[in-house]
């Protein structure tokens, strides 16, 4: 752990927590103004530690103040719990400190509203857990969006606590610790704070499993030293090569690294291996100036040491979505590998404190453009999303995801998840793009859209004229973006589907009576048409009454002897008050049972479609004659049964034929005879749409001797 986080969890006076917020940064007289009134409205307040609660805010301060020393930053800090803990109110704070500071402590507030009061015990069901996290982190989400400065002082505020959490019950901390773990720690990895990501990690880990993290921190202790004095070897002859190669070591860094305990972990769990073979425990860091001597010092490295190219990744050329910028690479050297990252100081900066280092606030400007963090995934979250699992799930994903670099034959760069498709890609490059998306070619050989994606991959992506709805598609991309794209473009292209096909069928049973019948007559709602059966019947007999009215005596006649029949065609039932003598599939498209279906006229024949059918879209559109169909809902029941039948041939056959009358499904037939008996006995399952038992059992009697009988339904509650 960094050490000054170590130094902050020993403290627990006023005094001491305002001697290092001095140590830490400049106290303007306003922020020494705040400290005073931040002792006095908390005074009389403790922690479940004992000591005074203004130590906690003061502390908060100190650690905002070591990643950014912003003054609105660190003096919302000193406030954030002033609102909620005290009875000073959100306008007091406006009023004394002004709007930029009460807009942050508001955000923060209602975050700690949602904390408090959704947040479920680590011992209930998985499902009410991650609920209430979802709710916390959309909650998180949607206070940082107009400014992520209030995420910086939350992941401060949580660090605090996480140092401090030896005082609450071991229930509680496991609750905290895992809230920690799923909510804090993706967001502050994605923000490119590591120093704060591998803290929560690691004291979340600590928690969460104490026998698998004591077991690491004895192994580093055990083994430390031993590797320790092997990477100062490799340190010093690194420095002679570089000394060697004309490098002003006055003007470079180099210092070893340990591994944090959680992320050994997962490399353990992930890889399925000891802590024995994690090879990069331990990594040295180089430091330059200038970001070209990074790339020169990696050639000098390659051509002493042999390289292992598989673990060679450009993070300079190439940055993360969060800012980190960092060359990594894995050498031999005396049958031993190592793990080199080098970066500029600037680079390791950024690293280090993330979007808390330069984030380019509204008082402020950002002289370096190009290590700006990209906060576009903040901002193209679905925070309207209905289901909150479901938004949690996908938002999580988003954040956790390990990151591929893909290129467009131009060389603009595109970071996505791992695993993200060329789908992905081409919502990524832009909305329209992904709509109209027919095909792609990877690295210049054709392929699937939904081909999954290589770092360095070059895509090119195939666009049509038309866009095209790929519904089915929605859980075969990986990014938010495609998933909420393909919805909503989805939910458009449906809602045109209902309403113009509602009126189609309107316009085909009223044809003999003038065309367009649906836009001259008033009807409420025909896009419901297709959907409710009772809704279609009401819509026709409201269209009759409005004709009756204003047509003559022959009209009414017609009409009223024309009325809409239902026509069963096994499956498929189709409404027409024109005769419908077969129902067929076009090729185009392969509905399956339940699915979204239409129906267009054709003679008397039904065609029917996938809802979702370009082709059948077209014909839609053109306003073709259409038909009310919808699948049989008919509810099967499973019986099985077993029969004695004569040794005469075709006994088994009449039995089958017998069934199918009833419109019985044969599951399963089990035949056999007993040795010297003249009668041969069969076991049968199977369905039919009948739900009385007894029923059913005196049909099957009328042609068989059944010896026994059963519910399918009855045998499993057995």
């Amino acid at each position: 752990m960094d050490p000054f986080i170590k130094k902050i969890q020993t403290i627990n006076t006023t005094e001491g927590a305002i001697e290092l917020l001095k140590e830490t940064t400049t106290l303007t007289p306003r922020l020494k103004e705040l400290i005073d009134f931040t002792i006095q409205a908390h005074e009389g307040q403790y922690r479940k530690s004992g000591e005074e609660y203004c130590v906690h805010p003061i502390l908060v301060s100190c650690i905002t103040a070591y990643f950014s020393n912003e003054e609105a930053i660190i003096a919302t800090s000193l406030l954030h719990d002033v609102v909620e803990d005290t009875h000073y109110d959100l306008e007091y704070v406006r009023e004394k400190w002004g709007a930029d500071i009460a807009h942050m402590v508001d955000g923060l507030t209602k975050i700690v509203e949602i904390r408090e009061h959704e947040l479920v015990p680590s011992n209930q069901s998985s499902d009410r857990r991650l609920i209430s996290s979802a709710l916390t982190f959309r909650k998180m989400l949607i206070a940082s969006i107009d400014d992520v400065r209030v995420l910086i002082v939350k992941l401060c505020d949580r660090l605090h606590n996480m140092l401090t959490l030896d005082a609450l019950p071991p229930e509680k901390q496991k609750r905290i610790a895992e809230e920690t773990l799923v909510v804090y720690v993706p967001i502050a990895n994605r923000l490119g704070i590591s120093t704060l990501k591998n803290a929560l990690e690691d004291l979340a880990f600590y928690y969460i499993y104490p026998l698998e993290y004591e077991k690491i921190d004895k192994f580093l202790k055990e083994q430390q030293q031993t590797i320790e004095v092997t990477f100062n070897n490799f340190i010093s002859t690194t420095k002679d090569l570089l000394d060697k190669k004309g490098f002003d070591l006055n003007n470079i860094k180099i210092f070893s690294r340990i591994k944090h305990h959680y992320s050994i972990y997962l490399k353990m769990q992930r890889k399925g291996i000891s802590i024995d073979e994690v090879l990069d425990l331990f990594a040295i860091r180089i430091l330059v100036d200038d970001p070209i001597e990074c790339y020169k010092i990696l050639g000098f490295i390659h051509l002493e040491f042999k390289p292992l190219i598989s673990r060679f990744k450009d993070y300079v050329a190439t940055p993360k979505e969060n800012g980190y910028q960092t060359i990594h690479t894995t050498v031999f050297h005396n049958s031993k590998i190592y793990e080199i990252q080098i970066r500029t100081f600037e680079m390791h900066k950024i690293a280090e404190y993330g979007i808390a280092a330069h984030w380019k606030y509204k008082s402020g400007n950002n002289s370096n453009q190009n290590n700006s963090i990209n906060l576009n995934w903040l901002k193209s979250l679905e925070f309207t999303h209905d289901n909150v699992e479901e938004f949690y799930q996908e938002t999580k994903d988003t954040l956790h995801a390990n990151e591929i670099v893909s290129y467009s034959p131009k060389g603009k760069t595109y970071i996505l998840p791992q695993g993200a498709t060329a789908y992905d890609f081409a919502y990524a490059v832009h909305t329209d793009i992904g709509n109209k998306a027919i095909g792609c070619y990877i690295n210049r050989m054709k392929k699937p859209l939904l081909t999954q994606l290589k770092s360095t991959d070059v895509v090119e992506i195939i666009v049509g004229k038309k866009e095209i709805a790929r519904c089915s598609w929605v859980d075969m991309v990986q990014t938010s973006k495609a998933k909420k794209e393909i919805r909503l473009f989805c939910s458009h292209r449906q809602k045109e589907i209902d309403e113009l096909t509602g009126i189609n069928i309107i316009n085909t049973v009223f044809s003999n009576y003038g065309k367009n019948i649906a836009y001259q007559i008033v009807i409420p709602s025909p896009h419901k048409i297709p959907i409710i059966l009772d809704h279609y019947k009401h819509i026709i007999h409201l269209t009759e009454k409005n004709i009756i009215k204003n047509r003559g005596l022959m009209t009414r006649f017609k009409i009223l002897t024309n009325k809409v029949k239902e026509y069963k065609f096994d499956k498929i039932l189709v409404y027409s008050n024109f005769s419908i003598n077969s129902v067929s599939f076009d090729h185009c498209c392969h509905p399956k049972f339940n699915d979204d279906i239409v129906a267009f006229k054709n003679g008397n024949e039904a065609i029917i479609h996938h809802k979702m059918c370009d082709k059948a879209y077209e014909s839609i559109k053109k306003h073709d004659s259409m038909l009310f169909t919808k699948w049989v809902q008919d509810t099967l029941y499973q019986y099985k049964m077993v029969v004695s039948l004569p040794n005469t041939k075709g006994e088994l056959a009449k039995l089958l034929s017998y069934m199918s009358q009833y419109e019985g499904y044969i599951l399963s037939v089990d035949y056999g005879r007993q040795k010297h008996s003249y009668r041969q006995y069969c076991d049968i399952e199977f369905e039919i749409n009948k739900s009385n038992k007894d029923e059913v059992r005196r049909l099957m009697e009328k042609k068989v001797k059944v010896i026994e009988f059963f519910s399918k339904k009855d045998a499993y509650k057995n």
